[in-house]
Order: structure tokens, then C-alpha cells, then sequence
């Protein structure tokens, strides 16, 4: 009876990295088009581990990374990939001065607490994906978009845990969203 009940347990603690990981996800999509761009806004559920808020309040970085991809369907053969393309944002811990910094590309930005540091990464607005030139009018295109915990670029000793705890393990399924560029938009 003992190992059966140990049997459970183990199983039942299996299970709750995969429930906790199914909690996150791309809530909501939007693309827009303003001055000859194609802009993506996006928002995003998710909330760290207990593990991986203490790594970021003793100051290890960490990088989440959004990854987009759009396509324009072919009845002939695969689906043409028109847009790869994938944005990081550093979030760390200053010790020193006591002070969150997110960072995307050359942008620096000040935030006070770490969940105000996560309303950046869960909040996408004004990503500017590409020239809408490459669109064609009144096509149906397939779009693709998650968020994840960039291992990768974590040091070295940070990725061993990653591989070795699911606490690390931070990715939201893939969200499917669609939509049509008008022949109007195409000439303005």
C-alpha cells in the first residue's frame, strides 16, 4: 500500500508543472497597419514560477522572447513564409541602485517592481513586423505568435537548471490569427 500511495504522489507531482504550464497563453492578437507598416499588438497571460521570480530578484536576467510568424497559404504547396521574425526583452534586477530595467533592442526602461517589468513583456504594442508592399490585396494570411522563457541566453550554469527544472520552462502555445490587407490600404 505505501508504494502505491508514493506511486500516486510521484504521478500527481508530475502533472503540475504540465497544468502550470498549460496557464500561460497569448490571450489576444491584433494586427493594424499605419504608415505603411504592418503593426502587431499582442497581450499575454503568464506568471512566473516561485523559482524563477527569486532568480530575478537576486538579479539574474532573463529573456523572454516573442516569436511571430506569417504566411501566405498556397494551394500548390507549403504555405509561403513571408514574415520570421522574433523580438527579446531583458528583464534585471539592479541590486545597487534597487531598480528594475527592461530591455528591448537599445531601449532602456526604469520599472519599480517586477510584475510592472512583466506588464511590458505581457503587453505588446506597436511592434513593427514589416513594409505592408509585401502583402498582397485581399489574400487570407496565416499568422503564428507565442511568447518564451529564452534559455539560451541565460549563463551557462542558469541553463543546466533549465534543463533540469521545469520551473524554468516557460512557453505559451502557439496562437493562430489571421487577417486580409485591403487594396485600399495598398495604394495609401
Amino acid at each position: 500500500m505505501p508504494r502505491l500511495l508514493f506511486a500516486l504522489i510521484l504521478f500527481l507531482f508530475h502533472l503540475l508543472p504540465v497544468a502550470y504550464a498549460q496557464e500561460s497563453q497569448v490571450s489576444r492578437i491584433a494586427p493594424t497597419i499605419e504608415a505603411g507598416q504592418l503593426l502587431i499588438e499582442a497581450d499575454i497571460d503568464f506568471t512566473l514560477s516561485g523559482e524563477l521570480r527569486n532568480a530575478a530578484q537576486k538579479g539574474v536576467p532573463l529573456y523572454f522572447t516573442v516569436d511571430l510568424e506569417i504566411r501566405e497559404p498556397r494551394w500548390w504547396w507549403f504555405d509561403k513564409a513571408l514574415v520570421t521574425t522574433g523580438q527579446t526583452w531583458r528583464i534585471q534586477f539592479n541590486a545597487l541602485t534597487r531598480q528594475w530595467r527592461v530591455t528591448l533592442d537599445d531601449l532602456s526602461l526604469p520599472a519599480t517592481t517586477l510584475d510592472e517589468a512583466l506588464n511590458l513583456v505581457r503587453h505588446i504594442r506597436d511592434w513593427r513586423v514589416g513594409p505592408i508592399s509585401q502583402f498582397k490585396p485581399d489574400v487570407d494570411y496565416q499568422g503564428l505568435l507565442r511568447l518564451r522563457l529564452d534559455t539560451a541566453r541565460l549563463a551557462r550554469p542558469f541553463q543546466v537548471d533549465a534543463l533540469n527544472s521545469n520551473a524554468w520552462s516557460l512557453t505559451t502555445p502557439w496562437k493562430n490569427f489571421t487577417f486580409t490587407v485591403s487594396a485600399d490600404t495598398l495604394r495609401d
